[in-house]
């Protein structure tokens, strides 16, 4: 799907009481992806750009992300609301 441009509304949630390291390490992963316009908010971050950066950016994210609660022993949950095309 090349060339499709969408927006991905996205909510970490964390399951441990210090969450805000952990989003903001989640969010600064996606802004790390250069073509991509990443919208913070106070419950949710906003990602924009082409499906196949938005997608491989979020699967990386959301991978370390998971990991990490792995290696601390933790848990994570995800919701996404896809809305394209833009």
């Amino acid at each position: 799907m090349s060339g499709v441009d969408v927006g991905v509304e996205v909510s970490l949630y964390p399951l441990e009481r210090r969450f805000a390291p952990l989003i903001h390490a989640f969010i600064g992963q996606l802004e790390a992806h250069p073509g991509l316009k990443v919208l913070p908010g106070s419950l949710s971050t906003q990602v924009y750009g082409e499906y196949g950066q938005v997608f491989s950016a979020l699967r990386e994210a959301m991978h370390a992300t998971l990991e990490a609660r792995q290696a601390d022993g933790g848990r994570a949950a995800f919701v996404l609301k896809v809305l394209g095309p833009l």
